[in-house]
């Protein structure tokens, strides 16, 4: 029992690596409204920028009924659950976000969306305890939605994101 009780207390006194104080993040990808070739954005791209605010534990993309085979491989490719829905994403993407809002197990919601649609769900993260994050990509990227978040990163076309 000493040599556990050492442990935990030298475990404490060690520094982070990763920076990220074990936060723990739900990363939800609209991907009809932003894996669209005028957008340029890439989910390699996406996954490192949002490994900086925490450990992704959940990272889905939600695709409709009309996703091609090769878009289905290349989510899965770079380590993605995809799910694939007939007709609107929107709905099943604010179920999932509702259930992550209830995880204890994550700490931040960030969802992959230019849709004003999710402005309340953002709110609702919040009032919940949740930090939010919000990406997107111009034009169309919802103002209100980057103002309700506590982040909200730009995808440019040049891959270099701008966050505010």
């Amino acid at each position: 029992m000493a040599n556990l009780e050492k442990f935990n207390s030298l475990k404490d006194r060690l520094p982070r690596l990763d920076g990220r104080d074990g936060k723990n993040v739900g990363l939800l990808v609209d991907g009809p409204n932003m894996l669209r070739k005028e957008f340029d954005c890439h989910l390699d791209v996406v996954r490192k920028i949002i490994s900086q605010y925490g450990s992704i534990r959940v990272a889905k993309v939600f695709l409709n009924q009309y996703a091609s085979g090769k878009l289905i491989e290349a989510v899965t490719n770079e380590g993605f659950s995809p799910t694939i829905v007939s007709g609107e994403t929107d709905v099943h993407i604010a179920v999932e976000a509702y259930e992550l809002i209830h995880n204890p197990n994550i700490d931040i919601i960030a969802l992959m969306t230019r849709d004003v649609d999710f402005f309340p769900l953002i709110n609702i993260a919040k009032e919940n305890g949740k930090k939010t994050i919000v990406i997107g990509a111009q034009p169309g990227f919802s103002i209100a939605l980057q103002n309700s978040a506590d982040s909200a990163i730009t995808l440019n076309t040049n891959r270099h994101p701008s966050v505010t």
